[in-house]
């Protein structure tokens, strides 16, 4: 359904740092980084397909993070779940919500872990068992 995901940030080098290490736990490759024509540096991460993206604003303002939105990334197993909040915690981010585990919705059982990018963004992990 989506070809890429694009999220703002206010700092480039501090966003590479973190998302190198989070994505590195998904399997993704090192950024592409390229610098658009009028001078915004961005960061794209492909991986099975997708491209996630991490873009200084284009109209110069300062990036936000959305209220009420989460980027989801599926994980391969529980164990890469909590793997990715770990990781994503020490390379700067900030646990929220519930710790990493198994939740209980109308679709089952879901393995989940939040976390907020260090601008805000709310990331999710999540491994969906397989019926």
């Amino acid at each position: 359904m989506f070809s890429h995901i694009m999220l703002g940030t206010n700092d480039i080098e501090r966003s590479k740092r973190f998302y190198d290490a989070v994505l590195e736990v998904l399997g993704a490759g090192d950024a592409i980084e390229n610098t658009n024509k009028t001078g915004q540096r961005r960061l794209f991460y492909r991986h099975d397909g997708t491209t996630f993206c991490v873009s200084e604003p284009i109209d110069g303002q300062p990036a936000s993070c959305g209220n009420g939105s989460t980027i989801g990334f599926r994980c391969d197993s529980p164990d890469q779940v909590r793997r990715f909040h770990e990781v994503a915690v020490a390379a700067g981010g900030m646990p929220i919500e519930d710790p990493p585990g198994p939740r209980v919705g109308p679709s089952g059982v879901l393995h989940l872990a939040y976390v907020r990018d260090p601008d805000g963004n709310k990331l999710c992990a999540l491994h969906r068992p397989k019926d």
